[in-house]
């Protein structure tokens, strides 16, 4: 007889999600199982929405490009540029500018902000790196910001370039964003004498930046300091990036895959330092416990939620989600054997799910693991449970919620 999972499943809201967890995180990670799925997207919102009603929260940040995000950010708190202009690029991923949840989400922020003053104010971030399948961005625009920040406040002899060396050593942008660079380590500009001297440049102008704090606060405002630190972050990342995009070693895709996680959970950190935040990603980026890989392709490396996880402890959450069915992608009903195929035996569309509850149930009724036929799709692992904080179970993706 299937195990009855009844008693592990709750409404999924603010109020029960905090009752799972031993103290209030400053980052509560929603995850997904796969992109695209407006039905996913409509319940981020909703809890987004419950979220800053409920419990304070102020900020979403979501796995899009953390450079382009601010577009979307000076949209929603201060009405700069058109609802239009910021879906367009605003996002790094089609799946993204072309959801009708992603643009309910910044209608709905832009018309929450609108009279309040800044520090009510909802703040949207992407914290991807500026990274892509086929390649990666060019350095050139959080480096020259970061060089326009500082130049225009400290004195002109503390800078170790000017702005025409740095526009020198960059080159043209498409150079930097060959695609054939991601599959041919020959064809990339990382290991060239002018990126190296650009590595030792902007390693030279986040020090700056760090060492004038004090000052930079002073004349500036602290957001445009921490936008500054964006630009170091993300500029020393995608140098290293870039270096390592040349290397020929067998584990090559494997860092590289690591390096995007930590810039991930750099962009996360800071914002963490900032105030409580909803972070919505794949599930495999946000897991609190273990590594990831490439398919099977050699090497593995540990994941954002893990890096963020071991530095913030309790005041990181995780929340896996789960799906019964995806069926325009082919992904049918679970097995009645299956961790999903159990929760979806459940009348309710979804659930949050207690893993301590939901693991104690299955102790003696051990579950198989689930097969998708789509490759989109990561089905939840019960090895995994003990590394969750909660599960969010929804049994069909494209039905309407109830």
């Amino acid at each position: 007889m299937p195990a009855d999972v009844t008693a592990a499943a709750h409404a999924v809201d603010p109020a029960t999600v905090m009752g799972l967890l031993p103290a209030k995180p400053r980052l509560l990670a929603l995850g997904e199982p796969t992109h695209g799925e407006d039905t996913l997207l409509d319940l981020r919102n909703e809890l987004f929405r419950q979220l800053v009603e409920q419990e304070g929260y102020r900020t979403i940040a979501i796995e899009s490009d953390c450079l382009m995000g601010l577009a979307v950010d000076d949209y929603v708190t201060s009405g700069t540029g058109t609802l239009d202009e910021v879906m367009k690029r605003g996002f790094s991923h089609e799946w993204f500018n072309a959801s009708a949840p992603n643009r309910e989400l910044v209608r709905w922020m832009r018309a929450y902000n609108d009279g309040r003053p800044a520090p009510e104010q909802l703040r949207f971030a992407g914290f991807d790196a500026p990274l892509e399948m086929t390649h990666a961005a060019s350095p050139r625009q959080p480096l020259t910001a970061l060089h326009s920040y500082l130049a225009a406040r400290v004195d002109a002899d503390l800078l170790p370039c000017t702005a025409e060396t740095l526009n020198g050593l960059l080159g043209a942008d498409d150079r930097w964003t060959n695609p054939a660079a991601m599959m041919d380590p020959s064809q990339s500009l990382g290991r060239t004498p002018e990126a190296k001297q650009l590595r030792l440049l902007a390693d030279d102008l986040v020090a700056l930046l760090d060492a004038q704090t004090p000052h930079l606060i002073a004349t500036s405002t602290r957001e445009d300091w921490h936008r500054a630190r964006l630009y170091g972050r993300t500029a020393t990342g995608l140098l290293r990036y870039h270096y390592w995009m040349a290397d020929t070693s067998p584990n090559r895709l494997a860092r590289l895959g690591g390096l995007r996680d930590s810039m991930m959970a750099a962009n996360l950190l800071a914002l963490a330092e900032r105030g409580p935040t909803l972070v919505n990603a794949h599930n495999s980026h946000l897991q609190r416990e273990g590594t990831m890989r490439m398919g099977d392709l050699p090497g593995e490396w540990w994941s954002a939620g893990s890096m963020v996880s071991a530095r913030l402890g309790e005041s990181y959450a995780f929340l896996a989600t789960a799906l019964g069915t995806i069926r325009h992608q082919g992904v049918d009903t679970p097995p009645p054997d299956t961790v999903e195929g159990l929760l979806y035996a459940l009348p309710q569309q979804r659930y949050l799910v207690d893993p301590r509850e939901l693991a104690a149930t299955l102790a003696d009724a051990p579950t198989a693991p689930r097969e998708s036929p789509w490759y989109g799709y990561a089905p939840l692992n019960p090895a995994h449970l003990t590394g969750t904080d909660g599960i969010v179970f929804v049994k069909d993706a494209g039905q309407n919620q109830t």
